[in-house]
């Protein structure tokens, strides 16, 4: 089940809700842990059991680091345990195959690898459930002893399969007492409705010119049809996964919890380091405090603090995707990231605005071709045809026919990926408070019923880090 369709607007929400505030307050985390069973069962019936055995399984460990807390070599015995078992997990479903293949390619051997689907939202909520257990295990925070609030923790329908990645310190308290006004669940409502526009209105409509492009053979592709693909391409896959942060936290909202922003207008950036800490700020965050910081970080020299980069990009890149264009994704932005701390943000803070701004755009457009294309001989490919090197020459009817097509909306999400129209409507309701009080809601309520029209109409409805 997926947020942007409508037996879960329709159906499953509205029922869900009820439910939950009809149940006494000391009902509610069981009434969620149920609904978020329903959720992801409905398209995962089998790992619902694989997601019900982690959280057992660290919520044992928790405990048990714990009670042992001043036996450092017991508590440190389960603290291991924990993390072989986790990261096991997601190796064996997510790596297996990859790792197989490539054993057998260097090595000539014959490997083979059961050849299992994905669990949908593995790799979000292991690193949540690894969060915890860290955390305990250095004693940050007291571990959860009722099984129910911790199952709650680990399987909340909102987040689960494709984050936020949320820390357990960050809402413990609110996993034990919350509160909910009406502005509150107002506001969580207008942000799930400006996640689902983002996703069905703009991500799905890039989505289909994206889709095209890169279905394009090498050699029909021209200078201006691979710009206009990988334009479509940088919008939809921001407006996707930010949507649906957007309908995660507005879910959260609306059932009391606050969950910290996630995306915060990457594309208006002028580095790729203030790029990746507008990016899926949850995730980097994650990095950051249990990866890079814990290796050092960035005290210990120079040689250390790069090959500490060189790590938390390797993984970063790991993380998205079993397939090496993954790694390379992802230590390509290391590098750039490194270049910067060496040198390059010092140029970058001398150019102006626009050139710092264009420089961003360019290397974020070149690292999501990396990104999308698994073979890197049809990657350099497209890369050659961004650079005026496309075999069919810079412009053809079918681009022409294309930039017709989407032009309004690659124009439309480039103004949405900005804070402008936020700042503009902002100041539309502060200066116009009454029609404000009527428009925006009403605003909203349009947007709603446009996104609903289009999923009945509409059969491209993926999301696109339902696969990482």
């Amino acid at each position: 089940m997926v947020f942007s369709s409508l037996i879960f607007l329709f159906q499953f929400l509205p029922t869900v809700l009820l439910v939950y505030y009809l149940a006494p307050k000391r009902l509610r985390n069981a009434v969620l842990l149920v609904a978020s069973v329903v959720f992801y069962s409905w398209g995962e019936p089998i790992y619902i059991f694989l997601m019900i055995f982690a959280g057992v399984f660290d919520y044992v460990n928790g405990l048990l680091i714990h009670r042992f807390r001043h036996q450092k070599q017991i508590a440190r015995l389960v603290f291991i345990i924990s993390l072989v078992g986790n990261l096991g997990l997601l190796g064996f479903f997510k790596y297996a195959g990859f790792l197989a293949d490539n054993l057998n390619q260097w090595f000539s051997l014959s490997l083979q690898a059961t050849d299992l689907p994905l669990p949908i939202g593995l790799s979000f909520y292991t690193f949540q459930s690894l969060s915890y257990i860290i955390d305990v295990y250095r004693g940050k925070m007291e571990p959860q002893r009722n099984l129910l609030t911790f199952g709650t923790y680990v399987m909340m329908f909102p987040q689960l399969v494709a984050g936020p990645i949320v820390k357990y310190s960050d809402i413990a308290r609110q996993m034990i007492s919350r509160t909910v006004t009406l502005h509150r669940f107002g506001q969580g409502a207008v942000l799930f409705i400006r996640g689902l526009a983002k996703k069905v209105l703009l991500a799905n409509n890039l989505g289909l010119l994206w889709t095209s492009v890169k279905a394009t053979p090498a050699d029909e592709m021209t200078v201006l049809g691979a710009w206009l693909g990988i334009a479509a391409f940088t919008l939809q896959i921001y407006f996707d996964f930010s949507g649906y942060s957007d309908m995660a936290r507005g879910l959260a909202k609306m059932l009391g919890f606050h969950m910290k922003i996630n995306f915060n207008y990457p594309y208006i950036s002028r580095s790729v380091t203030e790029f990746w800490r507008r990016w899926h700020m949850s995730l980097g965050s994650w990095f950051r405090e249990y990866v890079y910081i814990p290796l050092g970080g960035n005290r210990a020299g120079m040689s250390n603090q790069l090959r500490n980069l060189f790590i938390v990009w390797f993984l970063t890149g790991l993380w998205h995707g079993a397939s090496w264009n993954f790694v390379i994704w992802g230590l390509y932005f290391g590098l750039l990231v490194t270049l910067e701390k060496l040198f390059l943000l010092k140029w970058l803070k001398r150019l102006p605005r626009p050139a710092a701004h264009l420089y961003l755009l360019l290397a974020v457009a070149v690292g999501w071709v990396f990104f999308e294309f698994e073979r890197m001989e049809a990657a350099w490919t497209f890369i050659g045809s961004m650079a005026g090197f496309a075999a069919n020459g810079w412009v053809n009817g079918v681009a022409l026919y294309d930039l017709s097509t989407y032009g309004l909306v690659l124009a439309l999400s480039a103004l949405c990926a900005t804070p402008l129209p936020r700042k503009w409507l902002l100041r539309f309701t502060y200066k116009h408070r009454l029609i404000g009080a009527a428009a925006v809601p009403a605003l909203y309520f349009i947007a709603l019923v446009i996104a609903t029209a289009y999923l009945v109409a509409q059969t491209y409805n993926p999301f696109l880090y339902f696969r990482f």
